[in-house]
Order: structure tokens, then C-alpha cells, then sequence
């Protein structure tokens, strides 16, 4: 059985011979793991792995693509005026969240004047010739091919901030929708752009965290005004393309599963364990309806506990599998504390309990 063929049938709910895999890794945690005895990169681990997956183009468009200018820095930071407008500030040398220290949209009438007009204009921001080729290499090696890029609720906190869209959805609710209709009005197009390569992936990947580790960010009421008819505007758009639908968010989203479904997300992804995410719980309960993708707890994974890991793993496929409708993958991006060593237990873990 291919991989496409696999996920496949994972959405459909039928008989497979194992569940679907996909992981993501820090770069930190792949610059350890070829000290101790991975060959090339994260590519190699995704084959070691045998991930089923095969990414095609990435889409968050900016207003202003090429800006990334220098303002200030020190012996352990970076800070920066981006490609939105914003000023932030990154770790030298190691990966993390950076800092956002200000932006630039600050207003509606930055927006109207400065921020929509250039992000309409702005050119296409990813190579749709490369992510033909990259679709010809998906299909090669058999695996499930998608789209992927960022929706509306991501790209309102990357361009306003968390602060100011809280604040627009009672004092400037307009506001707010433009923003989050623009930015799918363009990756829309961009993805337009990569289908008249004359391909057809088989699905859209979308990625927006919406949630602390305790709820979601606003309420679900908010989301459901604001946000989630553009959701439903670009499952309806893969739909309609023969494409099944993940969404990813971090976060505590038990809230607003019933909103995901209702929008068309056909698959959730990544499941946040240490925000008390729990398919065992859920499952049995939505498994029928939405797709389960991930929630192996990586913090468990940086214990390098192979008790513990194992049945993290044993008791969360169980309640995946029964569902038919699971796949793996941890619940965030595996951290450098993991050893290789450690890995490839994991990975024998999902051999011996992720088969039918």
C-alpha cells in the first residue's frame, strides 16, 4: 500500500495495513542527531521514519516580501523590521518564538492605506514550477501530496498583533474581517497558481495556533463571526478540488471542534498534548467525524523514557486506530533533547503498535 493510498483511507475510515506517519523536527534537534548517526537531514529521518507525506509549497504572503531590515543587536539577539511591517526579535544561533517588539499595521488606517494595498499588489511568493516538480517527486515515491500555507486567524495575529485584534473585534469588527479575507483572497490565488502546473494534490494543510494551553485565544463565538466563514471558505475551495482538509492549531481547541467540523476541516493536526489535549478522551467521541493526526507528547520524548514513551504510544494509537481514522506524529515539533538513539525506538514503537 502507497502512502497516498494510506491517508486515503485513513480519511475514509477504511482498512489500512498501518496508520499514516509524519514528523517535524527543530534544526537543533537534527544538527544532534547527525552527531550520533543520522547520515544527511531531516529528509533522511522523514525516510528512516517512512513518512507518507510529501509538502508541495508553503504560502504566507507578506505585504512587503523582501524587507528584512537590521535595526539593533546584541551578543545573544537580532532584531528586525519583517516582511509585515513588524519589529521582532530572534535568537542568534538557535530556534524559538520571537519576540514581536511592535507592528507597523497599527491601525485601520495603516491598514487601508499602507498594509492592503501592498499585500494585493505584492508579487506571488512561492515557485509553482518547483512545487510541480516537488508534486512529480511526491507521486514517484507514492506519497500523499498537499498544499500548505497559513489561514486568516495566523495572519491576523502575525500582522496586527494579538492586542489590537481583540480590540478590533468589538471596537472595529470590519476590520478584522478584511484582514482575514484579503490574506485568503491571496493564498487562494497562490495556490490557483500552483494548480495551473496542471497538478492535483491531494490535499490543503492549512496552520494557524488559535489557542493558549488552556482555551482558545478568543472566544468561540468570536471565531465563529470573525474567522471561521473564511475556514469555511477554504475547505470549500479544496473540497471542491477533490482535496481533503488539516488544520493545524496548538492549543487547547476542545472548544471549538464542533466549529472545525462544521467549516469542513476534515483532519486535526497536531493535537497538543501538554495543553491537555488527550485523543483518548476525544475520540471516541469525533473520531467518526474528524480525523486525528499527532498528540504523542514530545515532552515525554525529551525524558528519553522508553517506558514512558512506549505507552504514550500504546494507549494513544489504541484510541486512534479504533477510529480508523488516525495518523502519527508528535504533538509538536520533536525538540533536541530527544536523542537519535531515542528516535529510533520511537520509531520502532509506531512499528510495532501503529500496524492493523
Amino acid at each position: 500500500m502507497t502512502g497516498c493510498e494510506r491517508v486515503n483511507r485513513m480519511f475514509a475510515r477504511q482498512d489500512q495495513d498501518r496508520i499514516p506517519r509524519c514528523d517535524t523536527f527543530w534544526p537543533e534537534t537534527i544538527t544532534r542527531w547527525q552527531r550520533e548517526g543520522l547520515l544527511w537531514d531531516h529528509e533522511d529521518a522523514l525516510l528512516f521514519l517512512q513518512s507518507d507525506f510529501q509538502p508541495l509549497c508553503w504560502s504566507w504572503p507578506a505585504p512587503f516580501p523582501q524587507q528584512k531590515e537590521l535595526i539593533t543587536q546584541d551578543t545573544e539577539t537580532e532584531t528586525y523590521r519583517d516582511a509585515w511591517g513588524g519589529v521582532v526579535r530572534y535568537w542568534k544561533g538557535r530556534s524559538g518564538t520571537p519576540e514581536h517588539v511592535g507592528f507597523g499595521c497599527d491601525s485601520r488606517a495603516a491598514w487601508d492605506k499602507i498594509y492592503r494595498p501592498a499585500l494585493l499588489a505584492a508579487p506571488l511568493q512561492v515557485n509553482p514550477k518547483l512545487s510541480a516538480l516537488r508534486y512529480q517527486k511526491g507521486r514517484q515515491l507514492g506519497r500523499w501530496t498537499f498544499l500548505s500555507g497559513v489561514e486568516g486567524f495566523e495572519a491576523l495575529r502575525k500582522q496586527i498583533g494579538d492586542e489590537a485584534f481583540l480590540v478590533a473585534m468589538i471596537e472595529d469588527p470590519d476590520w478584522v474581517r478584511d484582514i482575514v479575507q484579503v490574506h485568503t483572497d491571496v493564498v487562494l490565488r497562490t495556490f490557483d497558481a500552483v494548480l495551473a502546473e496542471g497538478i492535483k494534490p491531494d490535499g490543503l494543510w492549512i496552520y494557524g495556533d488559535m489557542a493558549y494551553n488552556h482555551a482558545t485565544i478568543c472566544s468561540p463565538a468570536m471565531y465563529r463571526e470573525f474567522v471561521w466563514p473564511q475556514h469555511k471558505r477554504m475547505a470549500e475551495w479544496a473540497h471542491a478540488r477533490d482535496m481533503r482538509v488539516i488544520y493545524h492549531t496548538d492549543g487547547r481547541v476542545s472548544g471549538v471542534l464542533d466549529l472545525y467540523i462544521a467549516a469542513g476541516f476534515d483532519c486535526l493536526q497536531p493535537i497538543e498534548a501538554k495543553a491537555g489535549m488527550d485523543i483518548r478522551q476525544f475520540a471516541p467521541t469525533y473520531g467518526d467525524r474528524l480525523a486525528m493526526f499527532g498528540n504523542i507528547d514530545v515532552m515525554k520524548m525529551a525524558t528519553n523514557n522508553l517506558p514512558l514513551i512506549e505507552e504514550e504510544i500504546r494507549t494513544k494509537f489504541a484510541a486512534g486506530m479504533a477510529t480508523r481514522g488516525y495518523a502519527y506524529h508528535s504533538d509538536h515539533s520533536v525538540p533536541p533533547q530527544v536523542s537519535w538513539d531515542t528516535y529510533r525506538a520511537i520509531i520502532g514503537f509506531i512499528d510495532r503498535y501503529g500496524n492493523y
